[in-house]
């Protein structure tokens, strides 16, 4: 798994990016990774892409709660299982929000042999949300690299969304919640000790730290 940080050190060659946040890496998520790499393998380019570390919301709206499906390592790896041939991941602070769509553009290309750019309908970018798909095509057609917009994926008449997957979560629904990941959801911890309860019970149990 290749991981890259910032707008440094990005592979040599032409470069086909996905651009978004792909917080739990759902069904929509992996259907928009899988384009990317036909669009980018069919003109003999590199799939990359990207994420945040930490999730914007959390720098943005700091009192939020926490809410990732996933951290920033299991996004990689969920990813480059998708079909990423590399994921970048941008570092969420204030000056990376401060930046225009045209300054956010301009240092992408500054980062590499970027041919194309692959993003969801929904897609926004530069301070204050400032750039939507019609900006970025127009942008990005002034550099002669390709915009592909990839619509959303449903599932019971509905978009597969992060957010509709929290609400399941949060409502106990996992069987509801794996069918939009597309996996079973699962939580990433660290093995600790408790209260020794599972003894009592007549079998070993694991205590896992959860964030």
């Amino acid at each position: 798994m290749r991981v890259l940080h910032g707008f440094d050190a990005w592979p040599a060659g032409p470069l086909h990016v996905a651009i978004g946040v792909f917080d739990g890496v759902h069904r929509g998520h992996q259907e928009l990774i899988r384009r990317l790499r036909v669009f980018a393998h069919g003109q003999k380019g590199l799939a990359v892409a990207s994420s945040f570390d930490p999730l914007p919301i959390q720098v943005l709206a700091p009192g939020a709660p926490p809410s990732a499906l996933a951290d920033a390592a299991e996004r990689s790896a969920l990813l480059t299982g998708a079909g990423a041939d590399a994921v970048v991941l941008f570092r969420s602070d204030p000056a990376f929000f401060a930046m225009t769509a045209k300054e956010f553009l301009d240092r992408l290309r500054g980062a590499g042999d970027v041919r194309g750019i692959v993003v969801g309908e929904d897609f926004r970018f530069g301070r204050d949300r400032e750039g939507d798909v019609a900006l970025l095509a127009s942008l990005a057609g002034d550099h002669r690299i390709d915009v592909e917009v990839v619509p959303p994926v449903e599932s019971g008449g509905a978009v597969i969304s992060s957010t509709r997957i929290r609400n399941l979560l949060i409502a106990g629904d996992v069987k509801s919640a794996a069918e939009l990941l597309g996996r079973p959801y699962g939580v990433r911890g660290r093995i600790v000790h408790g209260d020794k309860r599972g003894r009592a019970l007549g079998y070993p149990t694991i205590n896992v730290a959860t964030p």
